[in-house]
């Protein structure tokens, strides 16, 4: 496939501050790997000098980029607002070109009685296992070794990479994504302590992902003791989370990976969630909170504020606390002198 310096305009809506040589793109890459004919992006003032040295044919610049120094003569630069929004379209626009969604089951996989599904326009690929009462919307992929039990609802254009698991009567919405090894619906953690033993406290509830989220490999969320779990639309899981049954996880929630949410927990719109986070259970984090990496929420959380440590403390709070901690050695030492000087002074 190719893009031409006017698709790539129209594509990400971007203007052509400077012309280069190359006039037709075959593909992407990052600043110090790209080459003539490879469309690239300034995204973080990080990779600016790799910015200077390019070979890419095209970059995409956000705005106030310096004029000099200046990269090669040979890049075309485009101005756009989001550089990585705009490169994340164009590599949506060569993967698209590339992948084909092709329909139908295969020989190797297993639908029972009572599905739900058109094979004329769902892909199931071999060793998939989908169980009796299961509805399957338009334009879903269900990768190799997928297993879907009894009674779940997917809905369209969703895709489930390999090896993933939903389980019983848990509902998937549209644009749904689960990455491989990702498993929905599994038992919540709950036990009894009856006469001395840990008995299992059975777990009747489901899971609802609303339409777009994601979930990364090997993330699970649990169905809930009893109602729901649920996890807002466009709300994006990374790999390794796990989320405790009964969690209710607001609209285009970030988490990131290594986090988890104790059962109970609620979570507001646009929270976001930085690696090796966490929450203890039933706690509320409401709308716009941002926890850095391995904060906990030990409380509920107030919404529009940015965390540290643990337990999560506003981060202002948190770093006055560590700036004072930093001191310490020096603290003591001046008071171990001041003590001999006291002790001096009393002979």
């Amino acid at each position: 496939m190719k893009l031409t310096l006017e698709d790539l305009v129209s594509l990400t809506t971007g203007r052509i501050v400077r012309q280069g040589e190359s006039t037709e793109l075959t593909g992407m890459a990052a600043l110090d790997e790209a080459g003539h004919e490879d469309v690239s992006f300034l995204g973080n003032e990080k990779y600016y000098q790799d910015f200077l040295q390019t070979k890419a044919g095209v970059i995409l610049i956000p705005p106030g980029v310096p004029e000099d120094p200046a990269p090669p003569e040979s890049a075309t630069l485009i101005e756009v607002e989001n550089p990585s929004h705009a490169f994340g379209e164009v590599v949506k626009k060569f993967v698209t070109a590339h992948s084909k969604f092709v329909p139908g089951i295969h020989p190797a996989a297993f639908v029972a009685e009572g599905v739900s599904l058109n094979p004329d326009k769902v892909s199931v690929k071999a060793g998939a296992i989908i169980e009796s009462g299961v509805s399957i919307g338009d334009s879903t992929e269900i990768g190799a070794g997928v297993v879907v039990c009894e009674d779940v609802v997917i809905g369209e254009n969703c895709v489930l990479h390999a090896n993933s698991t939903v389980r019983e009567r848990c509902v998937l919405g549209n644009h749904v994504t689960l990455q491989p090894g990702a498993v929905i619906g599994s038992d919540g953690y709950g036990y009894a302590l009856v006469d001395g033993k840990h008995e299992k406290i059975d777990q009747v509830g489901i899971v609802v992902l609303e339409d777009h989220v994601d979930i990364g490999a090997n993330s699970t969320v649990d169905r809930a003791r009893f109602g729901r779990t649920v996890v807002g639309e466009g709300t994006k899981l990374d790999n390794l989370v796990q989320i405790g049954h009964n969690v209710r996880i607001g609209k285009h929630c970030l988490i990131v990976a290594q986090s988890g949410l104790a059962g109970s927990t609620h979570m507001g719109d646009y929270v976001t969630m930085a690696a090796q986070t966490g929450s203890v259970g039933h706690v509320k984090i409401h709308d716009r909170a941002v926890f850095t990496a391995r904060a906990v929420a030990s409380k509920d959380m107030k919404g529009d504020t940015v965390y540290m440590g643990m337990p999560a403390r506003p981060i202002q709070e948190e770093q006055k606390k560590k700036a004072a901690l930093a001191r310490l050695p020096k603290l003591i030492t001046q008071v171990r002198d001041l003590q001999k000087r006291v002790d001096e002074m009393e002979k």
